[in-house]
């Protein structure tokens, strides 16, 4: 039997994906440290890898058995949400590169746990006493305390000379939290953390988010055996945001009576008003922090030097154009330089700045887009950045020098083989790991040593890694179709049907569509879909196209999105899909489109501007009004709904419900807490209300991203049969026998 079946679908890890990742170097590149799960598992564990020896030692990680969705606290499950976590166990952990011991943090499961010593017998990680239930956890950069989140307020914990942990705050109450990051924050901004060491590790900054102004969610679960229900403060698309301000607290005296009164914080008065956002916090190597604020409406991100002290110095300002587009490429050198990456030319490019943020020199330059900054060696002179020189589809390392003679737009690039690079870089510069992928491999991690240009280990850190032809399945082929301006390239995958028919094959539109998302890559991922795999498997042609208005492709391929969402991109999906017709690869009669979240958006647009070319469509976890989604999202693209109420109108998917002839499946989470569930309901009550009929599937334990076992399978298994059955296609011959058998075993 071929992969994948109809039981396969639903089933995680998927093949070739058990890799490591969130790799790094210990502070003195003897070793790698990474996050690996055991085969056919989701839990997670930190593991250290020996360079010289090979030998792996585990350091920190739950027994597999003893975690799982179930057991987890409500604030770790939205955690993981924001986050986009997909593993349990050890998710995250940090080096505290500065201290004078080795030493290494892991937040589990509410605990903090830390190894210290020598890095070549670093023993496992042992919890911190004291630190139970913590929201959030992040040590000194110098190594002497750990600053941990307690039911909205902060604590620290010494590590070096041992005592309890001391209050900071104590004014956290129903809707008031120090030391977290807010919903829209997390959700939106990529902004996880609400607390940052100095870089000395004498100071600590913390957010305090004030959210009483927002109004409450209630999502009810359904389907527990007793009535419950959540509550969160979601902010409305032109209602309040939450207030967010900065405190600074002294923490030199960690170590003090913990019965003592709360630590002395200062206020800071941040240069911004209440409903804007607090964007970036990077420590300044001279003290304090750099900080970035960004007004409501996203055009513009304004940076300032926020001292030990709590005063506060403005620097200088970015435009947005249109819009900001934020990242994490925010280093200040010892010096007091700022390297940053910037998109005021049109694409994201390295810059450096004097100390106060002026005189900006670019360093990279071209149509091309820096996606990532890996390490800055000043002692070399050279920062090593991620990014898409060699085509968007791809990742790779480039070295670019810092005094700027080397030619801009052709930096020098260090990974071999096309596909997907993950890099990680020693502190001294002399090593780099390579996680690579393609379509046809899974990814492998090896080790090299920058200076020598070799390798230091064997090929593969982890096994050898699985191929295309070890899973019986087919890369897809990766094209360059045209959008509807019939100027402006786009790139697709299309999967070829296992077995074409002597006539042209249906297709399905596999979409997404949205702004900050990238779907079309040469790497692994897009060839270890198992949704996509069975289709083709089962006669079906499958094309996934990056529209206009998708990430790293430049300003002008995205700003066509502002003020106007599901019309451009719908207009490039029919193009691609025309295309491909014209050329005899799909039957333009039989197409049919699938996606979630903006994807399933995207998926009630098109099947409501292009009924003639979309006859049936599965919509996962839509957005059917823009009203009703988040501050943040909405207003960057669509501005406040009182100032851009025909851009809200033109598009809602509400307001073309009656438009949709074809048959449309929609699939929803019932305690989504991010597109919630009654996004899907108003459109259920708009299409009856025009006389239209459609099937609403609710899977009662899930939220936006689906998880539990019985979602999975569910929303798996009724997405291919509504399809399959929309095309006139017939499941594969064995699922259809697995099927009646098990209808037979069941009486059902």
């Amino acid at each position: 039997m071929s992969w994948p079946t109809l039981a396969d679908l639903a089933r995680l890890p998927l093949p070739g994906t058990e890799a490591p990742t969130t790799v790094r170097f210990a502070p003195d590149g003897s070793a790698l440290t990474y996050l690996l799960a055991p085969p056919g598992s989701l839990v997670a564990s930190l593991w250290r890898h020996d360079l010289a020896t090979g030998e792996r030692t585990l350091l920190a990680g739950p027994a597999p058995e003893t975690e799982h969705d179930e057991t987890l606290s409500l604030e770790e499950r939205l955690r993981r949400e924001r986050r986009r976590t997909g593993t349990l166990g050890v998710s995250e952990y940090q080096w505290l590169l500065r201290a004078e011991v080795p030493t290494l943090l892991v937040p589990m499961s509410g605990r903090a746990l830390v190894a210290v010593g020598e890095e070549t017998v670093l023993g496992p990680a042992r919890p911190v006493p004291g630190i139970e239930e913590a929201s959030a956890v992040v040590g000194s950069a110098d190594g002497r305390w750990i600053a941990h989140v307690r039911e909205g307020d902060v604590w620290i914990t010494p590590l070096d000379g041992g005592g309890e942990a001391r209050r900071i705050t104590a004014d956290a109450e129903d809707g008031v939290t120090n030391g977290l990051a807010e919903y829209a924050a997390a959700e939106e901004l990529d902004r996880f953390e609400g607390m940052w060491s100095s870089w000395d590790g004498q100071h600590l900054a913390f957010a305090h988010v004030d959210e009483r102004a927002i109004p409450r969610m209630v999502i009810p679960h359904v389907a527990e055996g007793a009535a419950s229900h959540e509550e969160h403060r979601y902010p409305f698309a032109g209602g309040p945001n939450a207030r967010v301000s900065l405190r600074v607290a002294e923490v030199a005296d960690v170590a003090a009576d913990a019965a003592a009164a709360p630590a002395a914080f200062v206020e800071v008065p941040l240069p911004q008003p209440d409903d804007e956002y607090l964007a970036r916090v990077v420590a300044h190597p001279g003290g304090g922090w750099l900080v970035a604020t960004m007004p409501r409406h996203q055009r513009e991100l304004r940076w300032s030097h926020l001292a030990a002290d709590g005063t506060v110095r403005r620097l200088w300002a970015e435009p947005g154009n249109p819009w900001v587009n934020l990242d994490d490429v925010t280093r200040v050198l010892a010096d007091g330089r700022v390297l940053r990456a910037t998109a005021a030319g049109g694409f994201r490019h390295l810059e450096l700045r004097g100390p106060d943020g002026e005189d900006p020199r670019p360093l990279t330059a071209g149509e091309w887009v820096v996606t990532g900054l890996v390490q800055v060696d000043e002692a070399r002179g050279c920062a090593y950045v991620i990014g898409t020189r060699d085509g968007p589809t791809e990742r790779h390392l480039y070295r670019v020098p810092l005094d700027g003679t080397a030619a801009l737009a052709d930096p020098e690039r260090l990974t071999q083989g096309a596909g997907w690079h993950d890099i990680a870089l020693s502190e001294d510069g002399t090593r780099w790991a390579d996680l690579h992928s393609d379509p046809s491999r899974a990814p492998c991690l090896v080790a090299h040593d920058l200076v020598e240009s070799a390798r230091l280990a064997a090929p593969e850190i982890v096994g050898p890694p699985m191929t295309a032809d070890d899973l019986g399945a087919v890369p897809p082929e990766l094209l360059s179709l045209l959008a509807a301006d019939g100027i402006t390239r786009l790139d697709a995958a299309l999967y070829r049907p296992a077995a074409p028919a002597g006539s042209p094959p249906p297709c399905v539109v596999w979409v997404y569509g949205g702004p900050r998302a990238q779907y079309v890559r040469r790497s692994w991922d897009v060839t270890v879909h198992p949704l996509r795999q069975y289709l083709a498997r089962a006669g079906v042609a499958v094309l996934v196209v990056d529209n206009r208005g998708t990430y790293n492709r430049g300003v002008d391929f995205e700003r066509l999105l502002l003020g106007r969402l599901g019309s451009a991109e719908v207009d490039d999906q029919a193009a691609a899909v025309a295309q491909l017709a014209v050329r005899g690869e799909i039957d333009i009669g039989r197409v049919g489109i699938t996606g979630a979240s903006y994807g399933g958006f995207m998926t009630l647009r098109a099947m409501a501007l292009r009924p003639d070319l979309f006859r049936v469509g599965v919509a996962v976890a839509p957005v059917t009004d823009w009203a009703g989604y988040d501050t943040t999202y909405t207003e960057r693209y669509l501005g406040l709904p009182e100032e851009g109420a025909e851009a809200y109108r033109w598009s809602s998917a509400l307001e073309l419900a009656k438009l949709i002839t074809g048959r449309l499946l929609l699939i929803h989470g019932a305690i989504d807490e991010n597109v919630h569930l009654r996004h899907s309901l108003r459109l259920v009550d708009a299409l009856q209300a025009a006389g239209r009929d459609v099937e609403l599937v609710v899977l009662p334990r899930d939220r936006h991203r689906t998880r539990s076992a019985s979602g999975l399978a569910t929303r798996d298994r009724r997405t291919v049969r509504h399809l399959l059955d929309g095309l006139g296609v017939p499941l594969p011959d064995e699922d259809e026998a697995a099927q009646v058998a098990a209808q037979a075993a069941t009486g059902s």
